[in-house]
C-alpha cells in the first residue's frame, strides 16, 4: 500500500460520491407535481409557487403567520373525560389518541391562542385536520367555549379557523352535543359586541 491508494484515492472517492439529502427539504406540490423548497413554500404559507394550490398548514404554523412577529400564547383549554364511551373498533380510543398525538405532535384537535395581529389584541383558535380529521369532540367544544370566554373577558375580537371533518364518532352523541354548546357560546360573543337593542 502506498500514498496513493491510503489517501489520494480515498479524497478523489469522497469527492464524487453521492451525498445525502435530508427528505425534508422539498415537497411535491400534490396538484400540479412541481418540487417546492420547504423554505420557499413555508415563506409562501404553504400555497404552491406554480400553481397556487393551498397546501394544508397547521395551527401553530397559521398562528406563526397571523400573530405579529409569530409571538402568541396559549389559551388553557378545560380537560373533558379521556375516553367516556370505553369505545372501541379496530383500535381502542385512547390508541387512536397517542397515534394522532405523536403524529402531529398536539394534544388535541384545535389550538387557542391570544396575540396580537396588526398590533390589535385578538384571540384566536384553529383546528387541525391532520389530528383525527379536525374531528369535533369534547375537547374541541371546551376550546371553542374557552375561546369565546376568553374574547367576552377581554373584550377581544375572536377569530376562528374551521377545518372539521364532522364530529367525533368515538365520543358518540356526546361529540354531537358539542354543536348547540358552541353556537351558544359563539352567540354570547357576537351579543356583547352587538347588543340587541329593545325597541
Amino acid at each position: 500500500m502506498n500514498w496513493i491508494t491510503n489517501y489520494v484515492r480515498p479524497r478523489i472517492n469522497s469527492l464524487f460520491s453521492r451525498r445525502e439529502v435530508p427528505e425534508n427539504l422539498w415537497t411535491k406540490c400534490p396538484e400540479c407535481g412541481t418540487m417546492l423548497f420547504h423554505r420557499e413554500l413555508s415563506n409562501n404559507l404553504n400555497v404552491c409557487t406554480n400553481c397556487d394550490h393551498h397546501m394544508q398548514i397547521s395551527p401553530r404554523e397559521r398562528f406563526a403567520s397571523l400573530f405579529d412577529a409569530g409571538a402568541f400564547v396559549e389559551v388553557k383549554v378545560p380537560e373533558p373525560i379521556a375516553d367516556p364511551l370505553q369505545f372501541r373498533d379496530q383500535k381502542k380510543y385512547p390508541e387512536r389518541m397517542k397515534a394522532a398525538q405523536k403524529s402531529t405532535g398536539e394534544k388535541e384537535a384545535m389550538l387557542v391562542a391570544e396575540g396580537e395581529m396588526g398590533r390589535t389584541p385578538i384571540i384566536a383558535a384553529a383546528q387541525d385536520f391532520s389530528f383525527m380529521g379536525g374531528s369535533m369532540g369534547m375537547y374541541v367544544g371546551n376550546a371553542i367555549i374557552a375561546a369565546a370566554e376568553r374574547a367576552v373577558k377581554t373584550k377581544r375580537p375572536l377569530v376562528l379557523f374551521s377545518a372539521a371533518g364532522g364530529a367525533r364518532m368515538q365520543e358518540g352523541i356526546l361529540s354531537l352535543m358539542q354543536m348547540p354548546r358552541t353556537t351558544v357560546a359563539v352567540e354570547m360573543r357576537k351579543r356583547r359586541v352587538f347588543p340587541t337593542s329593545s325597541c
